[in-house]
């Protein structure tokens, strides 16, 4: 659209505007830490500055990199079981659990003529956490379970 002298009118927003002129002028990227790349990133796209679009999604990459690379979190579990339970409390682990100690806990109770020793079976798992804590599959684990506890 133009007006009465030919100009002609783009009608974008001008926000994301000024890091675009600057980077015509410098050849360099700079923005205001609370500047959305998003944003800036539409305006280069609709112009069509393709040295800036790559620039800015480098970046965006790097961000979500950045964040994928959070360090895993080690639950721990200690699980007490007698002396016939063991063997199958062990080799039914399941979903990234690992044998990590077993301890003796020295009580024994008497069923019948047999005594059965007690153990506490300590276990742990990474757990890799998402952007916002939890993984989503242990989110999805954790809302099923709650939901079970509230009908009990």
């Amino acid at each position: 659209m133009d007006d009465e002298t030919g100009a002609y009118l783009i009608d974008r927003d001008p926000t994301y505007f000024g890091p675009i002129l600057n980077f015509l002028r410098h050849g360099k990227l700079v923005l205001d830490k609370d500047m959305a790349e998003e944003g800036v990133l539409e305006e280069a796209e609709f112009y069509n500055i393709g040295p800036l679009i790559r620039i800015i999604k480098d970046r965006m990459e790097e961000k979500d990199y950045t964040v994928a690379q959070v360090p895993p979190k080690h639950v721990y579990r200690v699980l007490q079981c007698q002396e016939e339970e063991l063997t199958q409390m062990v080799s039914t682990m399941s979903d990234g659990w690992r044998f990590e100690q077993l301890v003796n806990i020295g009580s024994s109770y008497n069923y019948g003529s047999e005594d059965q020793a007690e153990f506490l079976c300590v276990v742990s798992k990474e757990l890799h956490s998402a952007p916002h804590g939890l993984s989503s599959e242990s989110s999805r684990k954790t809302k099923l379970l709650q939901a079970r506890g509230t009908r009990m």
